[in-house]
């Protein structure tokens, strides 16, 4: 029983960070990487699908300021190209022939910081996500004592142990944060 409420905290505090390492990464920071375009959904074919552009296009970087986005079928050029645009994300696509390429401008002081409040914003909210994690196991864990499924002492070890597994977890999620904010201050 103790386990299995184990087991399920830990996934879930696991899923909670990768959901916050992907919208982390997708903060500009005047560096080109994959990851500012490539969840970017598209409504293509006529708007009768809606896919992320990772799932239409082999995304690449040429060098430290441009993405290149080569579309598996080129059919979807001129749809990438426009949904990239109503993104909002200060992005423009630019169409090469049969590819896009995306040329990223280096940001102000001031976008800088409005990124990095952002980017405080988000992790403070994956932050959240994992303490709710641990008060749904701390529940479990009570209820499993009312029902008398397992022990008060087996209730402290693993209340012990979901704490430890919090704190990594959001130990890990200020790493993120240390490292996007010094990404975003670097010039």
């Amino acid at each position: 029983m103790v386990d299995t409420i184990l087991n399920a905290t830990r996934d879930h505090m696991k899923k909670a960070l990768t959901v916050i390492s992907q919208d982390i990464a997708g903060i500009r920071s005047g560096r080109a990487t994959p990851a500012l375009v490539e969840n970017i959904v598209i409504s293509c074919y006529g708007g009768s699908q809606h896919l992320k552009i990772m799932e239409m296009a082999t995304i690449t970087t040429m060098d430290a300021k441009t993405i290149v986005i080569a579309p598996y079928d080129l059919s979807v050029l001129a749809e990438i190209e426009k949904g990239i645009g109503e993104a909002n994300r200060g992005l423009t696509p630019v169409i090469d022939g049969e590819i896009i390429r995306i040329a990223i401008p280096s940001l102000s002081e001031e976008r800088r910081g409005e990124y990095i409040k952002l980017a405080r914003v988000k992790l403070e909210a994956g932050r959240v996500m994992v303490r709710q994690v641990r008060h749904e196991a701390m529940r479990q864990l009570k209820k499993a004592v009312d029902e008398k499924s397992i022990s008060e002492d087996q209730q402290k070890h693993a209340e012990r142990l979901v704490q430890e597994m919090t704190d990594e977890i959001i130990a890990e999620i200020d790493t993120l944060g240390e490292k996007k904010e010094a990404e975003l201050l670097q010039v």
